[in-house]
């Protein structure tokens, strides 16, 4: 996957214009890597055998860490970081649960894992 390059770095901005398209050129990059990693959260409710293999906690804390540290590298604050990260897991094991009851349970939704 190849991105288009910054127009316009943060520090040479001088106009809002800027700014703003820089950040919508962002947002699209920003969903196109969320479509791929949604692409593995199918694969990953295609793949487990149990639904109540698809919310493991000790794995969401782990990729919450994960972050965080290369939060940290990047220079991205954790107040931005923690809660979008803890918000996109949610999501996904909402969506790999539907994927797990479409793959393995005739397509209805177990009402006892969300």
């Amino acid at each position: 996957m190849t991105f288009p390059p910054a127009q316009t770095l943060p520090e040479n901005c001088r106009a809002m214009d800027e700014v703003r398209a820089e950040i919508d050129r962002l947002d699209r990059i920003l969903v196109a890597l969320m479509a791929e990693r949604q692409r593995y959260i199918e694969a990953a409710g295609r793949i487990k055998p149990r639904a109540e293999e698809v919310y493991l906690p000790w794995r969401v804390e782990d990729v919450v860490a994960k972050v965080l540290a290369e939060a940290e590298k990047q220079g991205l604050s954790r107040a931005i970081a923690e809660p979008v990260w803890r918000q996109l897991i949610a999501s996904c094991i909402e969506h790999e649960h539907d994927i797990w009851a479409l793959e393995h349970a005739g397509g209805e939704r177990n009402e006892a894992t969300g």
